[in-house]
């Protein structure tokens, strides 16, 4: 498989067996519980009684509430914020809704060009000819959620996609077929995580997927038509294997294997139906070291490598001699991106990402291309997609404070033809600039934060606001993955409400050193916190934060933050907004999916060990639940009702001992969604909801909820009369 289309298999992949909570990096978000599980420290918990109030005509639990006269019915503007007088507020429709059009890909042979924008508000893949975009149609079928991902099978003839049912993550690969119409389930089985393993430009009509069907902690291997949907066993996997590497004729040519020391191992076919080792990787190297595919001769293998170094390199074996040559490295942050060419499978250039993304190009032959790209917009460059033949690229310029602007471009005529920008009613806005920081934490390493300020608040241009300002502390999930520069629709969010807003790289983080992501090793609610706190202190001795109006937030290892900032700093933060996020990690541990089993010593070696008494003991203290009686600022948790990482009973466990303990809580719990909210309509209702309550709690302005709530299944079965105007909302 060449690189280019390793990396779309790679995505998806890890969209369909990964994502946010755990790292299959760098997006990625796998053993079983012990047998002794029934002996854990899992905190049971009832359902919270019914209080629920629904937006929905058919709540979950009875009728919705009338709404309450005694509360004020919405909170608007806070006449409090002078330096935002003259500043619009911006509709979170324009920052949260669907994009108009995204994610442009050209057909492999050029002809057709495909992107994802709403069918009846909807995300959908759209097909055009290349030269009249204006007449595209629609070629998924999509009602519920909307297309996550997708690409061009090498047919020229289908769109490869994949989609879940309510957030459960039990993902299906279709195929659309652009001629017919006709959308087949290329994976039609009951509880399957499907991950997509290989493509290639030389076997079309074929590709071939990971299927949990038969054991559901193991994906087999399978080659499946993507014309007929017919499939073939490839690889029955009795080995516990990971995952497995494949060429460009879909020929398997090594599997990856977690050893019980925390490494991996990578093992090739011998040739008589086994495997036999080919290296291995130590533990501290796991989240900064894995292949990443062949030349096109198939005997090259690139590879990112950190081992006898800090950061991960570009490398390359020559697997009939052994040796290995450095290709491209940095020594402040780890391989972030590759261009390569479509068939030679020879690397042209390779991104480096510390605070900001830097390419190194190793192909002088698209120099001339790369100078004359930076001639056409402003931004961040990046190709996304390029024709067999390499005629043709899509070209996406990103800004932190503007929509991506796609282009088509010519190399040989060097020229480029604009195709559309994501998000056309940005145009105009108040919006803002993202500046990079680096921060010391207090054992001196280099934290690397971004923070975005409301719009006029710093004159001088300096990151410093003319006065403190409250802020917002948003903190990434994870906690294997990291925050970037670039367009972040919260930052922009919370800064047009009047709020300094800062994300930081904690240890932990990755693409910053494989020292710098084990510094984090069990250090949740350890170092990890102490850095955030350090980042917090950082801000108000800057008197870039009232250090009496800082809120936390965050998604699922940032919801954990959150809770964590709650219990075991109170007195830190005005306020929290958990969304997600484990309460208590025994019983995070004991409840991962089953594809997940795989990975089990790197959660215990990263987390900790819940199958001992000891690591019980350790995971026990680094529990927010633990601490529950702690908690006496305002906290606001959400909840996907199918999350299959974060399961629901972590949301209410935390819940019902608040409320055990008379400790107010508001509870959104969205019915339909699972580990993150994919539907606009329930995005908007929780960005509504958040917005009124750091109105409420950290003197912020907020745009009124109206009818955000309009077609989203969120219900409030716990303290929706802790949010003024909530209750009448939900009414509506």
């Amino acid at each position: 498989m060449n690189a280019q289309a390793l990396n779309i298999s790679h995505s998806l992949c890890l969209l369909a067996g990964c994502l946010i909570l755990v790292g299959c990096n760098p997006a990625a978000d796998k053993k079983a519980p012990s047998k002794d599980s029934s002996k854990n420290t899992r905190v049971e918990t009832a359902e919270p009684p019914v209080e629920e109030v629904a937006a929905t005509p058919e709540p979950a639990a009875g009728e919705p509430a009338k709404p309450d006269a005694s509360k004020p019915e919405e909170k608007t503007a806070r006449p409090g914020l002078p330096y935002l007088a003259d500043v619009p507020l911006i509709p979170r429709q324009k920052l949260f809704g669907n994009p108009d059009k995204s994610s442009a890909r050209l057909s492999p042979d050029g002809k057709k060009i495909a992107y994802v924008a709403p069918v009846a508000g909807v995300m959908n893949v759209w097909v055009a000819d290349r030269d009249n975009i204006a007449v595209a149609k629609p070629v998924t079928k999509e009602k519920e959620r909307g297309v996550p991902a997708y690409f061009w099978a090498y047919t020229n003839q289908h769109i490869l996609y994949v989609q879940d049912t309510k957030g459960d993550e039990d993902w299906h690969v279709f195929a659309a077929d652009i001629n017919t119409g006709d959308v087949k389930d290329l994976t039609p089985l009951p509880k399957v995580n499907a991950q997509i393993q290989g493509v290639s430009h030389r076997v079309p009509d074929e590709m071939l997927i990971g299927l949990n069907d038969r054991v559901a902690e193991l994906h087999d291997l399978y080659r499946v038509n993507i014309r007929t949907g017919e499939r073939k066993l490839v690889e029955q996997n009795k080995q516990g294997f990971s995952g497995y590497l494949v060429d460009d004729d879909l020929t398997v040519r090594f599997a990856e294997l977690s050893t019980p020391d925390g490494g991996k191992q990578l093992l090739k076919p011998d040739g008589a139906g086994g495997w036999t080792d080919f290296l291995k990787i130590p533990q501290a190297d796991t989240a900064t070291t894995s292949a990443a595919g062949f030349d096109k001769t198939g005997q090259i293998l690139y590879f990112i490598d950190s081992r006898e170094r800090d950061t991960g390199a570009l490398t390359a074996i020559d697997l009939k001699t052994g040796k290995q040559t450095t290709l491209a490295e940095n020594a402040k942050s780890d391989v972030d991106s590759v261009m390569s060419h479509p068939t030679e499978n020879t690397i042209e250039a390779v991104a480096f990402n510390y605070t900001r993304k830097e390419w190194q190009v190793l192909d002088p032959s698209i120099q001339p291309d790369l100078d004359y790209l930076h001639t056409v917009q402003r931004g961040e460059i990046e190709v996304p997609s390029r024709t067999l033949d390499d005629k043709l690229w899509i070209v996406a310029y990103l800004s932190d404070n503007g929509p991506v602007r796609y282009y088509l471009y010519d190399r040989a005529a060097k020229n480029t033809k604009f195709l559309f920008d994501n998000r056309p009613e940005l145009a105009g806005l108040p919006l803002v600039k993202m500046q990079d920081v680096i921060v010391k934490a207090r054992d001196g390493l280099e934290l690397v934060c971004y923070l975005s300020l409301p719009k006029g608040t710093d004159p001088e241009d300096d990151g410093v606001p003319s006065e403190p300002l409250p802020m917002v502390l948003n903190v990434h999930g994870g906690p294997w993955a990291r925050d970037e520069w670039g367009f972040d629709a919260e930052h922009q969010l919370w800064a047009n409400r009047g709020y300094a807003v800062l994300s930081v790289n904690f240890r932990g983080s990755t693409g910053l050193g494989k020292n710098f992501v084990n510094a984090g090793n069990k250090e949740w609610a350890g170092k990890m916190h102490t850095d955030l706190l350090d980042a917090v202190e950082w801000a108000t001795t800057k008197k870039i934060a009232d250090p009496k109006r800082i809120a936390i937030t965050g998604g699922s290892y940032g919801g954990y933050a959150t809770l964590v900032g709650l219990t075991f700093t109170p007195d830190v933060f005005a306020c929290g907004i958990d969304i997600v996020g484990p309460s208590h990690i025994v019983s995070l541990l004991q409840t991962i999916p089953a594809y997940w089993q795989t990975e089990m010593q790197m959660f215990k070696d990263r987390v900790g060990d819940f199958s001992t008494e000891e690591g019980k003991k350790f995971l026990n203290e680094r529990s927010p639940l633990t601490y529950v009686e702690k908690i006496k600022k305002p906290l606001l948790i959400a909840q996907g009702a199918n999350d299959p990482r974060v399961k629901k009973s972590e949301a209410d466990q935390i819940v019902e001992a608040m409320r055990t303990h008379k400790i107010p809580v508001i509870y959104a719990l969205y019915t339909d969604e699972g580990h993150g909210f994919a539907r606009p309509e329930n995005r908007l209702s929780m960005q509504a909801i958040s917005e009124a309550f750091l109105a409420e709690y950290l003197g912020g302005r907020a745009e009124p909820i109206g009818d955000s709530f309009k077609g989203s299944n969120i219900t409030v079965p716990v303290g929706v009369d802790e949010i003024p105007g909530l209750r009448a909302a939900l009414s509506k």
